[in-house]
C-alpha cells in the first residue's frame, strides 16, 4: 500500500442488516480521519444513514485508494473479485466464523485500521484466477475466482466424466464428482475438504485437486502458476455438470465443454495487521495442537 490514502471504498456483508452498526462507526471514524468514504450501494440500503447514496463497485473501483469490507471471509472473495482491476488493497474485518482472509476482529476495528493509516501493516500478494468456458468454439463465460473453480456433477448422485490437460498436455480421463482448480489461497478452501495440500500463500502455484475420484489412484496435483489448465466434459450425454467460482457463482456445462483455468493478470494485494502470522492463522483456524 504505497499510495497516498485519500478515499475509503467500505463494502459490507450482502443482505445482513447486523453490519450496520458496525459501519457506521467505522464511516465516521474514518472521516474524523478527513478520509473521503465512499459505501457501495448494496452496503447503503442495509445501514439507512445519511451518508449520501452509495455508488456500484464499477464505479466505486475507480475512485478508492483502500477497501475495507466488513463481513466473512465469502464477502471479501465477492468484493475481491471486483476491484481486482483497480489494484485495490484490502483489509479485512471479520464478522463471519473462520475468517481466514478478513483477519481483523470487528470489536477492535477502529483500532486495527488506525494502525494500519499510520503505517503499521503488513501486505501480500495473493493470486487470482481466470476461467472462461468454451462451448463449440466460442466463450461463453467468464469469471474471476480468489479461492478456486470446481467442476462438479448436478443434482443427481452419478458420477461426471471428463478430461484434465495441463499446458495443451493430456493428463488424464477421469469419472467421480468433479474436480477443484484452486490458487493458494483456496487451497484451505474446498480443496482442503476435498484431501488436497495446503499451500503458502507466497507460492506461484496452482492445485488440481479430484473430487471422489472413481480411481483412487487419481491424486492432487500441484504445477506452476502459469499453467494453463483445461478440464473437457466428456462420457454420456446430459451429465448435467455445473462449474462455480468460489462457491458463490455457478453455470451449467453441457457435454464437450471445456473449462480453461489460469493465473489472471490481476492480483489482489491484501492489509493485514503487522503481528499477523500466516502459520498462527493455520493452528487457529484449524485446531491443530489442540487437546481433545
Amino acid at each position: 500500500m504505497k499510495k497516498i490514502i485519500k478515499t475509503v471504498g467500505v463494502f459490507g456483508k450482502y443482505r445482513d442488516d447486523s453490519i450496520s452498526g458496525h459501519i457506521v462507526r467505522l464511516t465516521k471514524f474514518l472521516q474524523e480521519r478527513k478520509l473521503s468514504v465512499q459505501i457501495d450501494e448494496a452496503t447503503a440500503d442495509r445501514i439507512g444513514q445519511p451518508f449520501g447514496p452509495g455508488q456500484s463497485r464499477a464505479a466505486i473501483c475507480r475512485e478508492i485508494d483502500l477497501a475495507i469490507i466488513v463481513g466473512g471471509d465469502g464477502t471479501l472473495l465477492n468484493v475481491a473479485r471486483d476491484l481486482a482491476a483497480c489494484n485495490v488493497p484490502i483489509i479485512g474485518v471479520n464478522l463471519g466464523r473462520l475468517g481466514f482472509l478478513t483477519d481483523i476482529q470487528a470489536e477492535h476495528m477502529t483500532e486495527e485500521i488506525r494502525k494500519i493509516l499510520d503505517g503499521d501493516y503488513q501486505t501480500e500478494k495473493r493470486l487470482l484466477l481466470q476461467a472462461e468456458v468454451m462451448r463449440k468454439g466460442k466463450i461463453v463465460r467468464t469469471a474471476n475466482a480468489f479461492n478456486d473453480v470446481a467442476v462438479g456433477k448436478g443434482e443427481l448422485a452419478r458420477m461426471i466424466e471428463f478430461e484434465t490437460f495441463i499446458g495443451g498436455e493430456f493428463v488424464n480421463a477421469t469419472r467421480g464428482d468433479g474436480i477443484i482448480v484452486a490458487s493458494p489461497t483456496g487451497s484451505t478452501a474446498y480443496a482442503l475438504s476435498a484431501g488436497g495440500p495446503i499451500l503458502h500463500p507466497s507460492l506461484p502455484a496452482i492445485v488440481i485437486v479430484p473430487i471422489c475420484p472413481h480411481t483412487l489412484s487419481n491424486r492432487p496435483i500441484v504445477v506452476g502458476a502459469e499453467s494453463i489448465i483445461e478440464i473437457v466434459i466428456t462420457g454420456a450425454v446430459n451429465q448435467r455438470a455445473h462449474v462455480t467460482f468460489d462457491g458463490q457463482a455457478t453455470y451449467s456445462l453441457e457435454d464437450h465443454d471445456r473449462i480453461y483455468v489460469r493465473r489472471s493478470e490481476h492480483d489482489v494485494e491484501l492489509i493485514h495487521p503487522s503481528r499477523r502470522s500466516h502459520f498462527e492463522v493455520l493452528r487457529i483456524k484449524l485446531g491443530w495442537g489442540e487437546s481433545y
